[in-house]
């Protein structure tokens, strides 16, 4: 049997809840012509667990080892594959369904090219692009330009040793596309969003941007690569200078899209609140003048009271002849 273009290579450790995304990701590609192999990297998710044993989906295999790391995980993935291209696919991510099909005419149509890579696009917690567009050595070295789900000539790989099995806290997918293209060997971005990255509370990527967690990985990365990093300080420097200048373009830009979007809203809202201040002045000289009221209502009612009072007593009855008398007298002087 004729074995399949492309290996996907996927690590799996306690991530039963999104590997049906990835795995419908793959299903659904233009390019069939692949298999799958997933490694239940020593999951300790019972429904994780149960869900690979169960799992018979066409083209596919699941590999269960001890708990080696995403590395190792991935190199155990490559030594059971059969493709002469491999994509490691985390199993919380997704492939756009063209990503098959562009890689390969790109790779078919460049045979010296060793991997092919994309843009790609966040999702889950965070919404942004990362669009590179070069992946020699100085970029490479400035940072890690080529996403983790490029196709790879499986021949490449081997060429250099796969994934470094000793780097479990981060970077080995940097550090692996490193040794590549020291080793002579290139490769291409296809300007397109073909990759969607899902970003999670507890994604690597997120607890990497902690500098505790991100130096010792990074620490490492950097003494292995000593030698080119030194030959290629310079181009560096100002990869990092112009990414910079890039990120402090966005972020003003960004912040005028904030004020233009919130501006207006501001205005409104504050037309709103002196509307209701108004109406709120109003409501306090209507409620004055229903408390002013109330309060008339209620003397008038007292007086009333008393009236009636004083004329049912004793005193009023006993001076009703001297009343009378007084009005004959006032009526007599008009």
């Amino acid at each position: 049997m004729t074995p399949p273009r492309i290996s996907v290579l996927l690590p799996c450790f306690n991530h039963g809840a999104f590997i049906d995304e990835a795995l419908e990701s793959v299903l659904a590609q233009t390019c069939q012509d692949f298999e799958i192999v997933i490694v239940d990297d020593g999951s300790t998710d019972r429904d994780t667990v149960e869900k690979l044993a169960a799992c018979s989906l066409p083209r596919t295999r699941v590999l269960r080892t001890t708990n080696q790391g995403l590395p190792a995980a991935r190199n155990h993935a490559a030594r059971h594959a059969s493709g002469a291209v491999y994509c490691a696919l985390d199993a919380d991510d997704r492939l756009a369904p063209t990503w098959f099909e562009k890689a390969l005419r790109v790779l078919d149509d460049q045979p010296s090219l060793s991997f092919v890579s994309h843009w790609l696009e966040t999702f889950g917690d965070e919404r942004w692009t990362w669009t590179p567009t070069e992946c020699d050595l100085p970029a490479l070295l400035a940072r890690n330009a080529v996403n983790g789900a490029a196709l790879v000539r499986r021949q490449a790989f081997e060429a250099v040793g796969g994934y470094d099995e000793t780097m479990r806290e981060g970077c080995e997918d940097w550090d692996f596309w490193l040794r590549l293209v020291e080793s002579g060997r290139r490769g291409r971005i296809i300007p397109e969003v073909l990759f969607y990255y899902r970003r999670r509370a507890d994604s690597m990527s997120r607890l990497m941007l902690h500098e505790a967690a991100y130096r010792r990985p990074l620490d490492v990365l950097v003494a292995r690569h000593a030698p080119f990093y030194r030959a290629h300080l310079g181009d560096v420097i100002v990869a990092k200078e112009r990414e910079s200048l890039h990120l402090a373009r966005e972020v003003a830009a960004m912040e005028q899209d904030r004020l233009a979007v919130l501006e207006p809203a501001l205005r409104h809202a504050r037309e709103q609140v002196a509307a209701l201040a108004m109406k709120v002045d109003r409501a306090r000289a209507e409620q004055a003048r229903e408390e002013e009221l109330t309060r008339l209502r209620v003397t008038t009612a007292t007086l009333q009271r008393d009236v009636q009072e004083l004329r049912a007593s004793w005193s009023w009855r006993l001076a009703a002849p001297l009343r009378r008398v007084y009005e004959v007298f006032a009526r007599s002087r008009r």
